[in-house]
Parts: structure tokens; sequence; C-alpha cells
């Protein structure tokens, strides 16, 4: 089917393949398309060619980038000048070593790439094996040698659309998000986590505060503070991003396809209308149910995730509870990111996962509880590791932690004054009197 749709023999329409696959039904999309699979069944490797993602991501970017100007660059330094300064005051976590950046919309799409790969790849390598063991378990064994290559065909072939899907998702997305943490995970690739950076795109920016009636310069000062914080999180706690990105790889690697799913599409799929194939895709319908190794890789997550933001929520209102519509913001970037745009959604239909929590409001409300009961600098020490970081039971009730943790004060105050007691005694050198009232000679 494959060779016929590609030498110009098959009834196949290419612009219903494009659109089966999530692709817009552009007539050069569509050509970039033939000429990317024309290129995949003669490749020689074996794999997934991520640079197909990045040619396809930074075309659509480029073409409504726009870099910032000058006055936007003066106004935004000076507020991510004072959002540090206010968000000193409200957390303990450590400080960045490196200035923000504002960026564009192509510097973005090639900053963020590296991760976006990095999170697709587990899922587009289980997708492929997976297909590739239905083929060998289906075919008689002296066909073996046949559906080796078949199954790197397949692979190259699957290996393409999906890195085209993928950078068609960013490239969106590249028009949708305002910071480098705003899809929750750090994006802005870094050598190590000392080089984690903060960044702004001032294009999409004045897009978030279209139609909202609040001053540029709030706005402004409060993503500022929001994107620190989330920097500064993941710069402090340096285990956060490895568990993260783990337990997306343990739900890729648990992923299956359906093969009688599969072998009844196949019987029925009629290449002139591919809309059922696409359906199929878009729902998942060739995946079967998540195993409970994979729910509870997601539970993980979720859980994260929404530590992570309810956490960049709590301090960030207490950074800018000086902005006095900072409520109004904060209650617009929650019903933004609870909402999504379409290309997160399309992310989320590609990989599988979703990357909003969904517990974000319960989280948050534990750490304010958290704050008010034992104070900031207590409460950030929970990021010093993940062993002692909350979890999916106390954000349904954090008054068991906040027992522990103000148990665990009052044991350490205990400690402190008797040592403190402990070394006056042995610094009083002063006399002492004796039971009849006379100066007992110093000690020692």
């Amino acid at each position: 089917m494959l060779r016929e749709l590609l030498s110009g023999n098959s009834n196949i329409d290419p612009a219903q393949l494009a659109n089966a696959a999530g692709l817009p039904n552009d007539p050069a999309m569509v050509a970039q398309l033939m000429a990317q699979l024309q290129s995949a069944m003669q490749h020689s490797g074996d794999g997934v060619n991520w640079d197909i993602a990045l040619q396809q991501a930074s075309a659509i970017a480029s073409g409504t980038s726009q870099p910032a100007t000058p006055s936007e660059r003066d106004a935004l330094e000076q507020a991510f000048g004072i959002a540090a300064l206010w968000l000193s005051e409200a957390t303990y976590v450590s400080e960045l070593t490196v200035k923000p950046r504002l960026m564009s919309r192509i510097e973005w799409t090639n900053a963020t790439m590296p991760v976006w790969t990095q999170l697709a790849e587990p899922v587009a390598l289980s997708i492929a094996n997976a297909l590739t063991d239905v083929l060998r378990q289906q075919a008689p064994e002296e066909m073996s040698d046949m559906i080796d290559s078949a199954s790197k065909l397949m692979r190259n072939v699957g290996g393409t659309l999906f890195a085209m899907q993928l950078g068609q998702v960013v490239g969106q997305l590249s028009g949708e998000v305002v910071s480098g943490g705003d899809i929750g995970i750090p994006l802005i690739d870094a050598a190590n986590a000392v080089d984690l950076q903060a960044a702004i795109l001032p294009q999409n920016m004045a897009s978030f505060g279209d139609g909202l009636d609040i001053e540029t310069d709030q706005i402004r000062l409060y993503l500022a503070v929001r994107e620190l914080a989330h920097a500064r999180l993941f710069r402090h706690a340096k285990w956060l991003r490895l568990q993260l990105m783990t337990s997306i790889t343990e739900f890729a690697h648990g992923i299956r396809i359906d093969t009688q799913r599969l072998e009844a599409l196949a019987a029925d799929f009629d290449p002139s209308n591919p809309e059922e194939l696409r359906q199929a895709m878009v729902s998942g319908a060739l995946i079967p149910p998540k195993s409970d190794t994979q729910l509870a890789a997601l539970d993980r997550l979720e859980t994260m995730l929404a530590l992570v933001e309810g956490w960049v929520d709590v301090v960030t209102a207490q950074a800018t509870k000086r902005l006095p519509k900072s409520m109004a913001i904060a209650e617009t970037v929650r019903r933004r990111r609870a909402a999504g745009g379409p290309a997160e959604s399309a992310f989320s239909t590609l990989v599988g996962l979703e990357l909003r929590p969904r517990r974000l409001r319960e989280a948050a409300a534990m750490w304010q509880r958290l704050t008010d009961a034992v104070g900031a600098e207590r409460r950030d020490e929970l990021w010093s590791h993940p062993d002692v970081l909350p979890g999916s039971a106390d954000i349904d009730d954090p008054s068991g932690l906040i027992a522990r943790m103000t148990s665990n004060e009052s044991a350490r105050d205990d400690v402190d004054q008797a040592i403190e007691d402990l070394l006056n005694d042995v610094s009083d050198d002063r006399p002492h009197e004796n039971d009849d009232g006379s100066a007992e000679e110093p000690r020692g």
C-alpha cells in the first residue's frame, strides 16, 4: 500500500492520509509528507529521525515569530529584577545563576525541542516495538526474514509520521506558551541543573493580556515572578526533573497494541476513506487499558506535577501580594491551564500523557496550610529529597503531615534548648553561694 501510494499508483488521497495523521490539509505540507515518507522507505537506519520534528516545528514557528522590541526588553528585564526581590521574601529555594531569557517563538522552539523529543521518544519506540511484535506474532515462521524487513520499514515510516506530528504540535505550542515553565516541566534544555534558566515569550505574553482589564505592567510582573519561582524550584530540587522524566518513561514502556482491534481495522480498511483510521488513532482505541504499572507511573506523575504547580501558585501569590490585581491574574492563569490549548490537547493525544495536573487546587491548598502552620522555610525544606516530599495522601488530608512537622519542630526546639542550657552551665564560672551563704570557689 505504501509503495503504491508513494509511486502515485494508489487510490489513496495523500491529503486524506495527512488528515488521518493529524497534519493540516495544506498542499505544501502534503508534499513534504510524501517526500519524508519516501525518504523513510529508503532510510537504512532504525529509529525516529527527530530532525524532521525540528524542521516541522521551526517552519511553523518562524512564520509568526517576532523578536521583542527594545522597549519590551527593557520593561521585562526590570520586571525580572523586581520579581527576584519579591520572590526572595516568599521562598527559601536556591536563586538562579543565569539571567532569564526573552525568547521569540522560533527561539523557544529550537531551545525546547530536545526536551520534547525526550518526552516523546519512549512512547514512539514503545509503539514501534508493539507493532513489530504484532507482525512477528501473526506471521508464519518461514516468513521471518520478510517480516524483519517489513518491521524495519514500518518503524521508519511510523517514526517519520510521529516526528512530523510532534513537530506540528510543538510549532503550534510556540504560539500559545508564555514562559519556559508554562507546561509544568522545565523545557529549556540545559547542560546541568545549575544552568536552568527562566524564559518569557514577550509576543505571547502580549496575547495573554488581550481582553483582560489589567495593566500590562502588572501582568508582566506576575508572569515574571511565576516563571522565576518555577525555574528556581527545579534548580533547587535537582532530582525533580529526573523524577518526572522517569515516570513518563515508565508509563511509555508499558504501551501495548490491541492486536484484535488492529486486525479488525486492517480487514475493514477502506483506502479511499481513512477517517476510521484517524478516529482510531485519536481515540486511542488501538491501545488497551493501562496496566497497573502504568497507572502507578501516571499517579506519581500527576501527583508530582500537582505538587510543583501548587507550590508555584502559593509562592507566587505571596510574592505578588503588592499587585492590586494579582488575584485576577492568578485566576486567569488557572483557567487557562485547566482548559489547555489545541496544541496541548494534540500532544496529549499523540503521547498519551496529560501534563496538566488535575489536583492542582488541592495541592495548592495543602501548601498554603503547611505555610501557615510551619512557615515558608520549613515548607521549602520538603524539596530537599523525594523521600520527604508530600504524597497523594497528604494532598487529600494535610493534617497528618502538619502534625508530624510541628511535632518534629517541638522536639527540635527541646533539643536546642537543652544544648543551650548545657553550654550555659559549662561556661558559667561565676562564684556560687554555699548553703550558709558563703561564696563557693569557682569550679574547674
